[in-house]
């Protein structure tokens, strides 16, 4: 007899079905996975066949094949444990199959036959809308990130006795009511606030023209200046996350297995990876292929702490997500493309011992160290980095100071109006903040007059900056004039703009 289980599996952050085809006919006892399964997936007939005796199920002793459509397509992971299971409790008519083609069913096995849980259940649960599956039977842990997908039944099991037993008779049980605030996540408070950074008023205005534009930002400075600090409290300035992005976080952590056990994720994500780390974990890859620290940052910050502590190579993966917003993994039978549209932050040493120019202690490198130093910041990628600026020492007054400065609450405000002004400038376009804008938005909206003209050309040749720095000039610049509300780009603008390539400066 034959079974079709609707199942899913996973292509970068996307699922797609699945068909496992269960095949049993007399012959000599033996199990056959095909359709490009990978070891996870080979090793389900031990656990199924585990699963389904201690299940008290009777386990068919005769030729079992079990077909995974499209056989094209490599098959990942331990998800298609429970369909398996199901399939041959359905082929060797130990259940009812009238209702079987309504559910689409993931779900690893333990020998004892309950479940557990498996990666990119939104993502399959997504599928499952997408061709009309009337439900979802998944594991229980897996439930709150696949209840997010309005009109689907979710049903979510512990063991493989009760996926039998809704299967069996579907009316009898109720799917996971669907509860669009039971997932959200307050968003108004955080632990970190900018009410408690001392001085620094200029890199802090800085870094609301970059929260407000969503453009990438470096900044360098001695040690204890408060760059991390500032850093890590960017995140509580940012505008909240709308729902397409919230899905596309979720679904990327989902893949990932980092959801544990949440629902919609609508805090923006804040990655902050050490410089040993791989160019797999940067940008992505393994076998198989997973999203790197760029993906998993995406819609919300990357924070490379001590940026010339990287090498060179590895910084130098960036400058295809930071132009691309995406980045694409190609392998002979494959190509998966993440996105990683993410606002870059970065912050270093202005030397190896971190007191080069400082007012109070006296740098001991060489100048041939401070060379090889900043060799590892290559152009090309300074170019791609809209803001650089000096984050000084802080004075013995500001550090003593007991007076708080603004709270992120109200820079958030600002950050917010900036963004809707720029949401709906864009409409329809696939466009949300003016660092995304290409050449014709650029001529668009971002014409100057004659008095803002002649400083750019000014500045263009006191500091040789590339087209590209002359594109990043005009989005910051369109970003500042955004914050005063002005319709029009004016000279003030531009020249807040140009202040902000310091690095520029320095270099020519």
């Amino acid at each position: 007899m034959i079974v079709k289980v609707n199942s899913a599996s996973i292509n970068g952050i996307s699922g797609y079905i699945v068909d496992v085809e269960v095949d049993i006919s007399n012959g000599m006892p033996a199990i056959a996975i095909v359709g490009l399964p990978d070891k996870a997936v080979d090793e389900a007939k031990e656990r199924v066949r585990g699963a389904i005796k201690n299940s008290n199920y009777g386990y068919p002793a005769k030729k079992i094949v079990i077909n995974l459509a499209p056989a094209d397509t490599r098959k990942v992971g331990s998800a298609f444990d429970l369909p398996i299971a199901i399939g041959l409790l359905a082929a060797s008519e130990q259940m009812n199959i009238e209702n079987l083609n309504k559910f689409m069913i993931v779900g690893e096995l333990s020998l004892d036959g309950t479940l557990r849980s498996v990666n990119g259940a939104l993502c399959h649960a997504i599928a499952a809308k997408e061709n009309n599956i009337e439900a979802i039977i998944l594991p229980f842990d897996n439930a709150e990130e696949a209840n997010v997908v309005t009109g689907l039944k979710v049903y979510p099991v512990k063991n493989l006795i009760e996926a039998v037993n809704i299967i069996n008779e579907p009316e009898k049980h109720q799917p996971l009511e669907f509860n669009d605030k039971s997932f959200l996540e307050d968003t108004t408070d955080y632990l970190l606030d900018f009410e408690d950074v001392k001085g620094q008023e200029s890199t802090k205005r800085a870094l609301e023209v970059s929260a407000s534009g969503n453009h990438n930002i470096l900044m360098v400075g001695p040690p204890g200046s408060g760059k991390t600090m500032l850093s890590r409290r960017l995140p509580s300035i940012l505008p909240p996350l709308s729902f397409e992005e919230s899905l596309e976080c979720t679904k990327i952590y989902s893949v990932c297995g980092l959801l544990n056990k949440r629902g919609l994720i609508t805090v923006r994500p804040f990655r902050s990876p050490h410089h040993s780390i791989s160019y797999a974990g940067m940008v992505g890859g393994g076998s198989p292929p997973k999203p790197g620290e760029v993906t998993l940052s995406n819609n919300g910050i990357l924070f490379i702490d001590e940026l010339l502590e990287f090498k060179r190579n590895l910084l130098e993966t960036l400058r295809t997500p930071l132009e691309d917003r995406m980045v694409t993994i190609s392998r002979a039978l494959s190509s998966i493309t993440y996105p990683a549209n993410f606002m870059l932050v970065a912050a270093l040493n202005p030397c190896p011992c971190g007191y080069h120019g400082d007012r109070l202690k006296e740098c001991v490198c060489t100048p041939s160290q401070i060379e090889r130093y900043w060799n590892k910041l290559s152009a090309p990628l300074l170019d791609r980095i809209d803001l650089h600026l000096e984050v000084p020492r802080l004075s013995n007054d500001e550090v003593l100071s007991t007076r708080l400065a603004e709270p992120s609450k109200s820079i958030r405000e600002r950050v917010s109006n900036a963004r809707n002004i720029q949401i709906n400038r864009f409409k329809g376009t696939g466009i949300f903040c003016n660092s995304q804008m290409q050449p014709k938005h650029l001529r668009q909206y971002c014409k100057l007059d004659e008095t803002s003209t002649q400083i750019l050309k000014s500045a263009i040749n006191k500091l040789g900056l590339s087209a590209r720095a002359y594109d990043r000039i005009l989005k910051v610049a369109r970003t500042i004039a955004d914050m005063d509300q002005s319709e029009n780009i004016k000279p003030q603008h531009i020249a807040e703009s140009i202040q902000y390539r310091n690095l520029d400066r320095k270099i020519n």
